[in-house]
């Protein structure tokens, strides 16, 4: 990727999340990553400042720095006790006029709403399983099983269990019911596509490019309600499914499904509007490639997808952190003061 403006006097303030009520275990692991970053990002030439957002006066930890001279590498996920406080500290950075990586908070709400989303979806034509919302238990007109359900509003695979998968209506009632118990919140309702599951990551803004897919392998599993990807399968390592889905890096696509999965991804990525980057999670039926999820604050850390792609793609963690940085600093409000000009990055 080229860009007529590079960020290289300026720094970096690499901005995290940490909950204090986490186990000291996970906030060691926390702490480890965000070295690595900092790491991968000195190597590349930028000097980066590390900024822990995890507390309950997130809105004074900018007062100290001064957004002429910074771009954010914004690596919030939450902030503790927050809803959705990855979007309030983007509204936070963007009050405060600071640049930063990634997308701008209106689209990082949508990964939370997921009928927002799908509505995006279905304007633009992008395959997208059939879905309905319900507020009710009651279901009289759903025909398409197997079907999954799970909390119109929540993201990270919240509320998604192995229960989740229903094969028949009173199945279907039973955990829309519990979604409404459990979540107070309506609850979304999918056709089911049991096929491959594939993470796509892909980033840029003008030029948008997809990496290798990363396929989730759930060969391991003979029952429909296994093959998915649970909020279990993600963050609980003692778990089945953690331990038993296998990633096949990359995903075996001939050419032609890999222009048709690119042509979709990035319809997608536009259709959400995201920036820098983002991950789609995908499924393949008979052909069709299908948008379940679209992430457009996808998990980087060294053992995500995202990054798997990242090396498929023979780039470095370093490389593609630091061309996030360069991506934003074309945003930049005070550009004029720091820039230099027409230098590029490849």
């Amino acid at each position: 990727m080229e860009f007529d403006l590079k960020w290289t006097d300026g720094c970096v303030l690499l901005l995290y999340n940490v909950d204090p009520s986490w186990e000291a275990v996970d906030i060691d692991n926390v702490f480890d990553i965000v070295e690595q970053m900092r790491t991968a990002l000195t190597e590349e030439g930028h000097s980066v400042t590390p900024l822990e957002a995890g507390r309950s006066d997130y809105v004074d930890i900018l007062n100290d720095y001064d957004p002429r001279g910074y771009v954010v590498f914004n690596w919030c996920e939450d902030l503790p006790g927050i809803h959705q406080g990855e979007v309030m500290m983007a509204r936070l950075l963007e009050k405060n006029n600071f640049c930063y990586t990634g997308s701008p908070p209106e689209v990082l709400s949508l990964s939370w709403n997921k009928t927002a989303a799908k509505k995006l979806l279905n304007r633009s034509r992008i395959p997208t399983p059939f879905w309905r919302l319900f507020s009710t238990p009651h279901v009289k007109d759903w025909k398409k099983f197997p079907a999954i359900v799970k909390p119109a509003y929540e993201h990270c695979s919240s509320g998604i269990t192995t229960e989740s998968v229903v094969f028949d209506a009173a199945a279907l009632e039973e955990r829309i019911a519990f979604i409404l118990d459990e979540y107070h919140q309506p609850a979304i309702v999918e056709e089911f596509i049991d096929g491959r599951e594939l993470h796509v990551t892909l980033w840029g803004n003008d030029n948008i490019e997809m990496l290798p897919p990363v396929e989730m392998d759930f060969s391991a599993f003979d029952n429909i309600k296994d093959r998915l990807c649970t909020f279990e399968s993600k963050f609980v390592p003692e778990s089945l499914a953690y331990e038993k889905i296998e990633l096949q890096i990359p995903a075996e696509l001939d050419k032609k499904q890999l222009q048709q999965l690119r042509r979709t991804c990035q319809r997608a990525y536009r259709a959400i509007g995201c920036r820098d980057y983002a991950r789609m999670d995908i499924r393949l039926q008979e052909g069709i490639f299908y948008v379940l999820d679209v992430n457009p604050n996808a998990d980087m850390s060294p053992d995500a997808t995202l990054t798997y792609a990242v090396e498929a793609a023979d780039l470095t963690y370093g490389f593609f952190a630091s061309t996030l940085v360069h991506m934003a600093a074309q945003r930049h409000p005070f550009s004029e003061c720091i820039w230099e000009n027409t230098v590029s990055a490849t």
